[in-house]
């Protein structure tokens, strides 16, 4: 984890700071009203690190329970009270959510279930609704990343309540049963994109956002066969513009920036090298890319605000203040 990094209206740009961790980061989990991240290692991941972020320091760190490891994303529950963290239970290979008290230094105070296998992100829907992407991807850590069920792994969104029950499951037609949920974003009005990640031949040109409106069936969002195929089957972040009118993709492998409106249909692709991290901006999003570019897409311009001195990886974190 090489640092984070929070941008909000009214900075010209970012500030960050530097933290060193031992293994490589993934995503983070900002509190709701406190000036505090949760940082999670790349899956399997065994810890995580809730950062203080006025002091640039280590408040605490968070450890697999036995038998369980991260998935790289969390999310905060009850207005910040309670950290949620996607996990593995390993010798089943079952999705678990793990529940753990900021008020206790966050300690763990329980599990969930998470309604199918490998789940990763996973959002605050309601107050105690839980939006999960249950990727349906089984791993093991003696196995590093080796993904161990591909031909017969079936992701879902499911929408589970604090209390462990699934209101609501939405799963992928068969043909697209390799396409893993991996990713989301929710839209001020309650609506889920989800991102996927292909597990089939790069070049099959599969869909690879879901939009979902509880209640409803998925609408799956496409490009032209020609934009879609530049994916290689690949959307690595996802997130909706700041009023959820427009929501956008993003393709690290492909170098794309796939933009769609909230109805599922396509309105631009823009091309960068290397692009991953995408979060809600000023007049439309903003995103990062492995070369230490920090962009700005607004309305079909993407632009560049300036270049760090680093790489930077999977996932922006927008924190609201």
């Amino acid at each position: 984890m090489g640092g984070l990094c929070a941008f909000r209206t009214g900075w010209d740009g970012p500030r960050h700071f530097p933290h060193p961790a031992a293994d490589r980061g993934h995503a983070a989990a900002a509190h709701p009203t406190a000036a505090e991240a949760v940082a999670f290692a790349r899956r399997p991941g065994r810890f995580a690190l809730v950062i203080d972020c006025v002091k640039g320091r280590v408040a605490h760190r968070l450890d697999a329970p036995e038998g369980r490891h991260f998935y790289g994303h969390g999310a905060f529950l009850q207005g910040g009270a309670i950290l949620a963290t996607s996990e593995n239970d390993i010798d089943s290979g079952e999705g678990r959510i793990g529940l753990w008290s900021r008020a206790k230094g966050y300690a763990r105070i329980g599990e969930i279930a998470s309604g199918g296998v490998g789940p990763h992100e996973i959002r605050r829907w309601a107050e105690d609704v839980l939006v999960v992407a249950n990727g349906g991807i089984r791993t093991h850590p003696d196995s590093g990343r080796e993904k161990l069920n591909i031909d017969v792994m079936r992701p879902n969104l499911s929408y589970v309540s604090l209390a462990g029950e699934v209101l609501e499951q939405v799963s992928l037609p068969d043909d697209l049963h390799k396409n893993s949920i991996r990713h989301l974003a929710l839209a001020p009005d309650g609506q889920v994109a989800f991102a996927m990640q292909w597990q089939g031949e790069p070049g099959d040109g599969v869909p690879l956002l879901g939009l979902h409106r509880r209640g409803e069936d998925p609408i799956l969002a496409e490009a032209d066969l020609a934009e879609q195929i530049a994916m290689q089957g690949y959307a690595g972040s996802v997130a909706f513009a700041a009023d959820g009118g427009a929501v956008g993709i993003t393709s690290p492998r492909g170098g794309r920036l796939h933009v769609f409106d909230n109805r599922g249909a396509f309105l631009a692709s823009h091309r960068r090298a290397d692009v991953c991290g995408l979060a809600p901006g000023r007049g439309g999003f903003v995103a990062t890319d492995g070369l230490g570019g920090i962009l700005s897409l607004q309305e079909a311009t993407l632009s560049r605000l300036t270049t760090a001195k680093r790489a930077w990886d999977n996932h922006l974190v927008a924190i609201d203040a």
